[in-house]
């Protein structure tokens, strides 16, 4: 295979991939420049979540950001939760409540059951549970997939 050339040997592939390494080769070029046109594409994004108009929901009020997003796979709310929220549930979606503030008998509902939360208390809540927070609070609720009004639904009562 390394047959010389002259008074040579040609060059073995381990020179090669020394001298590759040295170099970026065409490939990678072409990778690199693909990353940097997907990074435009989807470039950071900050949102002061306060300047979000705000909607009614369920739960008092929300702001909702990054449903524009196709990179994201969710919206993130911040929500204030007022006395009269109502208990609903999602089929398709699954959310987080992280609450931010929270008066001290503070709770959010599952199922029907109350658990007692407190500032920086996180809770996973499944498609299909009914829940409520109860009492008034201030959360950051992340939704999976994005965000859709139709999926939030109400018992007969």
């Amino acid at each position: 295979m390394n047959e010389p050339v002259g008074d040579r040997l040609p060059p073995r592939r381990f020179d090669i991939v020394l001298l590759d390494q040295r170099h970026t080769p065409p490939e990678r070029t072409t990778t690199s420049l693909a990353s940097k046109v997907n990074r435009a594409k989807t470039a950071p994004q900050l949102v002061d979540l306060t300047a979000l108009p705000a909607v009614a929901c369920p739960c008092g009020t929300a702001r909702r950001a990054f449903a524009d997003r196709p990179e994201f796979p969710g919206t993130v709310h911040l929500t204030e939760i007022t006395q009269a929220a109502r208990t609903h549930y999602h089929n398709e979606h699954v959310e987080v409540y992280i609450v931010l503030e929270c008066e001290s008998d503070a709770a959010i509902e599952l199922d029907g059951v109350l658990h007692p939360v407190r500032p920086l208390t996180a809770i996973l809540i499944p498609a299909g549970v009914r829940h409520r927070a109860v009492g008034e609070m201030k959360t950051i609720i992340l939704s999976s997939p994005n965000f859709d009004a139709s999926d939030e639904h109400f018992d007969l009562e």
